[in-house]
């Protein structure tokens, strides 16, 4: 009895070494990844912290604004032109004042959000916060 509890043991010890060595390399993994990694975004976090820098949560609740924002997010997402990251920048609107904000592929994206957000009924200026990842 004593002989089968012994291999018993040893069995389900070396199970459980077997499946731990996996899950903390791919930790390590990806710790690497992201010390190393494009989407490493700390810095842009930090910013957005400080409350100088609008976010989606400072957007007005008024009808009025709520509204504005939908109207641009729907002419942009329409716009099939435009990359993936254009079509999710951040849109916030306080008071007719809309300002845009996240990464867009060049200066041509960036203008091109800017005119459509122009051309919505209410909006009273557009400021144009939107980070080119090319020249």
């Amino acid at each position: 009895m004593s002989t089968r509890l012994s291999l018993t043991i040893f069995t389900l010890t070396g199970s459980l070494l077997m499946m731990t060595v996996p899950v903390q390399a791919e930790q390590n993994t990806v710790l690497h990844i992201a010390a190393n990694s494009e989407l490493e975004n700390t810095e842009r976090n930090v910013r957005d912290k400080s409350n100088t820098t609008l976010t989606p949560e400072d957007q007005k609740e008024t009808k009025k604004d709520i509204k504005i924002t939908a109207k641009i997010r729907q002419a942009v997402v329409r716009d099939k032109s435009l990359s993936v990251d254009a079509q999710n920048a951040k849109i916030i609107t306080r008071n007719g004042v809309v300002t845009l904000r996240g990464p867009v592929a060049n200066e041509a994206e960036s203008i091109k959000l800017q005119k459509i957000a122009k051309k919505i009924r209410g909006v009273v200026q557009v400021n144009n916060q939107l980070e080119n990842k090319a020249p």
